[in-house]
């Protein structure tokens, strides 16, 4: 088994554990490292933390940008490393293959596909169909080499004005039936509604965090495999670094110093263990 395939094996483990597994999402290789050397077991990249790095906003990467970050997160951890690949870039099911075809020659151990068009104008979310055969083509890829990627399908109506559960849960039972491993609806912000989608379907789940979420415990009792942070460490890192410059400029103050440094001593830590 080569370290890649060794990785996605361990990777889908990691959802079966006694607990949900905790995945941070980086958005560079330093911060990947850094979240590494906190004892976390595995890492997701975040469309919107990356695109944040390129002045830009989400959804506006390329399918070759997004591939080419998430190898160089993939390259500079250990650790089982999945890529937020957005709707695959792409409409067609066999695009979307490509994508995943992608994903594996980046060195990644999973990817997650979601099923919102990314279209400004008409329908924001895929028909079902259309949504479900986006999903097996993914899986055929995925599962069909040395390396069995670990496929997460997404249900995106609760980011795009369109909080149905009953279509969202027919979405994911769907996408489980297509191949897909893990499930996940971000957006859900209700205990009950995410222990309804648990036990619809037999794949593992991950929930997004938000503010005033229930807590890792809660959502283990509820059955929750897995919880990520989407680009929430990478905004707090930006708002941080805002907060430093905002003294600079209006107070003419170093409060920030302190933090720096404690920043500063775990990149040294980090760094210097880390390949």
């Amino acid at each position: 088994m080569t370290d890649q395939a060794a990785k996605a094996k361990r990777f889908l483990e990691l959802h079966a554990g006694e607990h949900p597994l905790l995945m941070p999402n980086p958005w560079d290789a330093g911060s990947a490292k850094l979240l590494a050397s906190l004892g976390f077991e595995a890492l997701a990249t975040t469309s919107g933390g990356f695109a944040a790095t390129l002045g830009r906003l989400d959804g506006c990467v390329t399918r070759d940008e997004a591939v080419a970050h998430a190898a160089s997160i993939a390259a500079s951890t250990e650790l089982p490393v999945s890529a937020d690949f957005e709707n695959g870039f792409a409409d067609d099911p066999g695009e979307v293959a490509q994508t995943v075809r992608m994903a594996i020659e980046a060195g990644l151990a999973g990817c997650s596909i979601e099923d919102a068009t990314g279209a400004e104008d008409g329908p924001p979310i895929y028909d079902p169909g259309t949504a479900a055969a986006r999903i097996e083509a993914a899986a055929e890829v995925a599962h069909g080499g040395p390396v069995r990627l670990v496929l997460t399908a997404r249900a995106e109506n609760y980011l795009h004005g369109r909080p149905d559960l009953r279509d969202t849960i027919r979405r994911l039972q769907a996408y489980q039936d297509a191949g897909a491993d893990v499930l996940y609806a971000p957006g859900l912000h209700s205990i009950d509604d995410i222990r309804d989608v648990v036990s619809a379907v037999d794949r593992p789940v991950n929930v997004l965090t938000w503010p005033g979420a229930p807590s890792v415990a809660e959502l283990a009792e509820v059955g929750v495999a897995r919880v990520s942070v989407g680009g929430a460490f990478a905004f707090a890192a930006l708002g941080a670094a805002m907060e430093a410059a905002q003294e600079l400029l209006d107070a003419g103050t170093f409060g920030f110093l302190g933090r720096a440094r404690a920043g500063m001593k775990q990149a040294k830590t980090a760094f210097g263990s880390a390949s």
